[in-house]
């Protein structure tokens, strides 16, 4: 394991104070505690997450936090839980009254985050992208019969809908609004390889593993969707045979990102799923750092990461523990050594600061949603979201790649804050991927809350760019995110810094943070109160 250690002094401008020595050891000790093979992973609602958001909930009592939670520091969230019986459940194409056995795992598999019908047939339509975009004023569902039929669609978007919007549409919850308004029984997804992180390989162990949604159901998303099928894109070659169209064009033409067209598939798909449900609840950790402004303390700036992961999977080379060092154990160490550094340093922020550990994210952002809707301090009182998912220093710190940097004016403070530590700010030089709704950031956006993301940069097909690329194929999502990877502490430590000053040149800003002018997520704050 390679890691670097070098002793740092700074000085935090804002606060007009100097950060003690920070080399990143602290940081790296949460990581060894919260990614232990004795944490088995941390999947939500487990004793080992509860153990961890004890841990995390002592760390900011020490910091001098005040309890931001219904109890104390928790904030309690319950989900409804389903788990595939795969012996049990089958699916299949149907050609010409004959069926065709699909062979789960292997080539496809169900998503159980949606209530699957126990048993379901029904033709099949290729909807191309499966998108609608109404302010780019395309719509692949325009002119097609839906009703009583199973969408067929690639994921990912043509090249023409700027990133973030097509981010937007393409999350589940979005795309299927309009499906089941034309009146589609479900979806089934052929897995589009573009800018997706984890081979089919290990994408499909994870069927496996309990997938979740809020209890709460004025929060679920896909309500009436039957079906949810991902399919292998090597093995789906089979769906489109006597259409007409060839496959393999068609392939080639989503992975380009350009126009697909849109028809009737001459098969039908057919599928038995079943599952067991639970109940089961978790909890989302909250410190409040209170505000030392008498007007603006009652307005609050929201650092948050997610505490869970996956816990404990199907084998990889003989190892089943998923312990989520990087993913995203690296982000609850940082809300953590920032509390502390602001407690060392004596920073009294304007603004209050609620520190936010977040269960749930790998089931669907399902705690940063809870807490959004449901936030333990007064509703319309979150005015900026800065998020560290997974942000995985393997190199040293230069840059800072942002999801969100060109849709609200919280981009010209963590300017601020990088330019004083000669940090270059990028923008996301992978859009195809859709991280700006991958994480928990777009629950508080959702809500109207300016918000960004935050990761150690770099510059597309860089050296550094194939290193974060070798690592997702490799370790996310794996057994391998462990303590044993290369890590650099001194960036770390930096990375911490920054945000730490980003947090309070935020939080003592004279005007509220607001979305920019021609951000689509504009639209969005009208349910946050001004």
């Amino acid at each position: 394991m390679k890691i670097r250690f070098a002793g740092l002094v700074v000085v935090l401008s804002v606060a007009s104070t100097v950060v003690p020595a920070d080399d990143g050891k602290r940081w790296w000790e949460h990581i060894r505690f919260l990614a232990a093979d004795e944490m088995r992973g941390r999947e939500t609602g487990t004793p080992e997450h509860r153990r961890a958001a004890e841990y995390v909930a002592r760390e900011l009592e020490a910091s001098g936090l005040s309890p931001g939670g219904p109890s104390g520091f928790l904030q309690k969230v319950p989900f409804l839980v389903r788990t595939i019986q795969e012996e049990s459940s089958s699916l299949a194409i149907v050609r010409d009254g004959k069926r065709e056995p699909v062979t789960l795992g292997d080539e496809a598999f169900f998503s159980m985050r949606i209530e699957h019908a126990p048993e379901l047939e029904a033709p099949l339509v290729f909807v191309g992208y499966g998108l609608t975009v109404p302010e780019e004023g395309h719509d692949d569902l325009a002119g097609l019969d839906l009703k009583g039929k199973v969408a067929l669609h690639f994921t990912g978007g043509p090249e023409n809908i700027p990133g973030p919007l097509l981010a937007h549409y393409q999350s589940a919850g979005e795309r299927w609004k309009f499906l089941e308004k034309a009146g589609a029984l479900g979806v089934v997804a052929i897995r589009n390889p573009r800018g997706q992180d984890i081979p089919w390989e290990r994408a499909a162990l994870a069927r496996f593993q309990p997938a979740m949604e809020l209890l709460d159901p004025a929060l679920a998303e896909a309500v009436g969707q039957k079906i949810s099928v991902t399919f292998h894109p090597d093995r789906a070659k089979r769906l489109f045979e006597a259409s007409g169209h060839d496959y393999d064009e068609l392939l080639a033409a989503a992975q380009a990102r350009k126009p697909l067209p849109r028809f009737s598939v001459p098969v039908s798909i057919s599928a038995k799923v079943s599952f067991r449900t639970e109940t089961r609840e978790s909890e989302n950790v909250v410190g409040i750092l209170r505000g030392s402004d008498p007007k603006l303390a009652s307005e609050h700036v929201v650092l948050s990461s997610h505490l869970d992961h996956v816990g404990v999977g199907r084998p990889i080379g003989g190892d089943d523990i998923y312990n989520g060092a990087m993913d995203n154990a690296s982000g609850i160490a940082t809300l953590i050594e920032t509390a502390r550094v602001l407690k060392e340093t004596g920073a009294r922020p304007k603004r209050s600061i609620v520190f936010l550990g977040i269960t749930g994210e790998e089931k669907g952002l399902l705690g940063s949603r809870h807490y959004a809707a449901h936030p333990t301090v007064p509703a319309g009182s979150m005015v900026a979201n800065l998020n560290n998912d997974m942000f995985s220093p393997f190199f040293p710190l230069k840059s800072l790649v942002v999801q969100g940097l060109e849709e609200s004016d919280l981009a010209s403070d963590l300017k601020r804050a990088a330019s004083s530590m000669g940090i270059e700010v990028l923008s996301d030089p992978e859009p195809e991927r859709n991280a700006f709704v991958r994480s928990d950031q777009y629950s508080f956006i959702r809500e109207g809350v300016p918000a960004l993301s935050l990761k150690v940069g770099f510059t597309k097909d860089s050296p550094e760019h194939e290193i974060v690329k070798t690592w997702r194929k490799e370790r996310y999502h794996a057994p391998s995110d462990d303590l044993n990877q290369p890590v650099d502490l001194e960036a770390a430590a930096a990375f911490n810094r920054l945000v730490a000053k980003a947090l309070l040149e935020i939080a003592n800003r004279e005007t509220r943070p607001s979305w920019n002018a021609e951000s689509f997520f504009k639209r969005f704050a009208k349910k946050s109160s001004s």
